[in-house]
């Protein structure tokens, strides 16, 4: 009995610390995208796993003042790709993270895709050092993506506009995969 009381134990000690490992925060950098490349570092995001869902603590700085589209899209890349024969910016980051191919663009928990983040909200100073919550995102859900900031802000609704009307992507990073 002492035997599988001390492998139990040993067992439970290995599982708790490969789950705390496993919940350990994760910090991307952010950088501004434009048709040629990746540019400048904007600041940091450090996403952290919460009883409710993913919690990003944003410290960006750099960025024109109001509401962007904020999204996870579903390519680990921040290079540009080809728009119509022309490069655009962030391209290769691909769309929109939507495991359950929905289709839809309804917001953060509205039923659509699961890249619908909150809306990023930058100050008049070009900062923005807020905490978001994303419920429903687990850090497995999101290694290997890509955060994007877009230009515009987000009516998190394809009409009039596509994909919330965001336009142009001006800054993005990559979540490492492991």
């Amino acid at each position: 009995m002492t035997r599988f009381v001390g492998f139990a134990a040993g067992v439970l000690i290995a599982v708790s610390t490969w789950s705390i490992a496993a919940h350990k925060p994760v910090k991307v950098t952010i950088n501004f995208i434009d048709a040629q490349g990746v540019g400048k570092e904007a600041g940091t995001i450090v996403l952290k796993e919460t009883a409710a869902g993913l919690e990003a603590d944003t410290k960006l700085k750099g960025l024109p003042p109001g509401e962007h589209g904020f999204h996870l899209h579903q390519n680990p890349s921040c290079s540009p790709g080809d728009d119509k024969g022309k490069p655009a910016a962030g391209l290769a980051a691909g769309g929109h993270y939507d495991p359950n191919a929905t289709k839809a663009h309804k917001g953060p928990g509205g039923g659509g895709h699961m890249g619908d983040l909150p809306k990023l909200t930058v100050g008049s100073t070009g900062t923005a050092n807020l905490k978001l919550k994303f419920p429903g995102l687990k850090l497995a859900d999101v290694m290997g993506k890509a955060l994007v900031i877009h230009e515009g802000g987000d009516n998190y609704s394809d009409t009039p506009k596509p994909l919330g009307g965001g336009g142009p992507r001006i800054a993005c990073g990559v979540i490492p995969s492991h």
